[in-house]
């Protein structure tokens, strides 16, 4: 059961009983006193001259600029209609295809 939701589920409820209900509040802050380096929410101000929000700020951009989903596109409501429309033209047009090989094949089996 490692590894699924259920899984962890029960984990969840096994630390809760065994070490409390703030268990996890705890670790995260153990692993936050032995990290140096000052993160993302650090308010030091690293050798670069940033803190820790101005750099993160700077790692989103760069992140969301490099994005491969491409530009947002805007469409109008009439757009939008008409590119539906033309999905059902071709819809139809292929399921017309398609009816017209069944037939042939159902000729070509009666022969």
């Amino acid at each position: 059961m490692p590894g699924t939701i259920e899984g962890g589920r029960k984990a969840y409820k096994t630390n809760l009983k065994r070490h409390g209900k703030d268990f996890y509040a705890n670790i995260g802050r153990e692993g936050g006193k032995k990290g140096h380096t000052g993160g993302f929410a650090s308010n030091k101000v690293g050798k670069d001259g940033l803190t820790g929000l101005e750099r993160a700020a700077i790692a989103g951009r760069k992140g969301g600029q490099l994005s491969k989903r491409g530009p947002a596109i805007n469409l109008s409501a009439a757009k939008i209609a008409k590119i539906r429309a033309e999905l059902a033209e071709a819809e139809v047009e292929e399921l017309k295809s398609k009816i017209r090989l069944l037939k042939a094949r159902l000729e070509n089996a009666q022969k």
